[in-house]
């Protein structure tokens, strides 16, 4: 019979040389952080609320200008009042795009729940009802159609160029920042005009260095997934260059006052600490999903990345090819959390979704990517999409214990 905890502390062993490389890399993004922090002169007086306005909040001031120097970018908004990466991407898009325009995806179809927000599901209130247009180009092979993209923003007058890095819950490979410089020349030397917009979210602090170190102008990502380490409660950022923050400001709160308004209501030192330990957190992440790799492969399993490959984000998939295998594998995940770790996990009809979609989520924060967590849309081939955990060692046990749940 096959003993599980030696399974997995074999595989543990094989995963040290992938563990110090992670390590070196929240050293370095650590230092980045603190650095930030040190800079700004954050001191206590910044993590006192405001309320109603918000006006000379300057807890959020510098909140933004930290955010601003780790990412090396113009300007920054980073808000509670954004509820989730997918709401701080409609805003940029709003923001960014006018009657008549075009907004291109080169990383192929966007995550569900952009569908109803760009039209390509019909809701009323997207952008294709305020006479904007969309087109996509796939990648190929796992990289962006170079050709494709050249040929068609020669042709056509594109708005904005948007770019998910994350694979979202598609079969490919998430965009490493290497990919996203190299089209991003590409875009420039074409038409310098183009808004290049990053869908960032899962992906800040896996490497040593960020996506705004490519020419792009704009990159938007969630605080309940890396940057919040699980402590910051809700909220996303946006940085980039100054006039698009500052548009995508003016369609936050209202034109006239953008920035300068949001009561930040007791919320700065949760996304302080959150930013703080970040860089530790999202390596524990790192690290469950490259054991997580490692011991699903030796089980029979195709995996997406494999336990060595280079990563672009905190996701890893599990391709189980069988229905009932895929939710006793996330069920698993449920029982092996610290919150809910009681309740049955079963698929349902999730909002912004196409198909029923099963949701492992024992998490302090509601819906924290950050947290040990594991979801799938009920379609072939029936892949599971892990990520997060607090610290490893909780990773090490959640897994361990949906191990147990698949074989039972």
């Amino acid at each position: 019979m096959l003993n599980i905890i030696d399974l997995v502390n074999k595989c543990e062993q094989e995963c040290k040389d992938v563990f110090n490389e992670i390590d070196k890399v929240c050293e370095i993004n650590s230092k980045k952080v603190l650095n930030a922090f040190q800079k700004n002169k954050l001191s206590e007086n910044h993590f006192n609320s405001t309320t109603g306005y918000g006006y000379n909040d300057i807890g959020r001031d510098v909140i933004e200008d930290i955010y601003k120097d780790i990412f090396e970018t113009e300007s920054a908004l980073v808000r509670s009042q954004f509820i989730s990466g997918s709401h701080a991407l409609t805003v940029a898009l709003f923001s960014l795009l006018r009657p008549g325009d075009l907004l291109l995806s080169i990383s192929g179809l966007p995550y569900d729940t952009l569908h109803e927000v760009i039209g390509i599901k019909d809701n009323p209130s997207s952008l294709k009802s305020f006479g904007i247009n969309y087109d996509q180009i796939d990648l190929v092979d796992n990289d962006f159609d170079y050709k494709k993209i050249e040929e068609y923003i020669k042709k056509n007058k594109v708005k904005v160029i948007e770019i998910q890095r994350s694979k979202g819950y598609s079969t490919r490979k998430s965009i490493t920042i290497d990919k996203v410089d190299k089209v991003t020349k590409l875009i420039r030397s074409i038409d310098k005009d183009i808004i290049i917009m990053v869908d960032n979210c899962y992906s800040e602090f896996v490497t040593d260095k960020e996506v705004t170190s490519c020419d792009i102008d704009i990159a938007v990502g969630s605080l309940i997934k890396n940057l919040g380490a699980g402590i910051a409660p809700n909220g996303a950022y946006i940085v980039g260059k100054k006039k698009y923050i500052e548009l995508a400001g003016e369609r936050l709160t209202l034109p006239g006052e953008g920035l300068e308004v949001g009561p930040t209501l007791g919320i700065n030192k949760s996304i302080l600490q959150g930013l703080f330990f970040a860089p530790s957190v999202v390596a524990s992440s790192l690290k469950t999903a490259v054991l997580t790799s490692k011991v699903m492969e030796e089980l029979g399993y195709e995996v997406e990345p494999r336990y060595n490959d280079k990563r672009a984000d905190i996701v890893q998939n599990i391709v189980f090819k069988d229905k009932d295998k895929l939710i006793k594998y996330v069920a698993g995940i449920q029982k092996g959390s610290p919150v809910d770790s009681f309740v049955d996990c079963i698929p349902w009809d999730m909002p912004g979704y196409d198909d029923q979609v099963i949701m492992a989520s024992g998490s302090f924060t509601q819906g924290s990517s950050i947290e040990f967590s594991c979801d799938a849309p009920i379609r072939e081939p029936f892949i599971a999409y892990q990520q997060g955990s607090l610290t490893y060692e909780y990773g090490k046990l959640g897994l361990i214990r949906a191990i147990e749940e698949l074989l039972s």
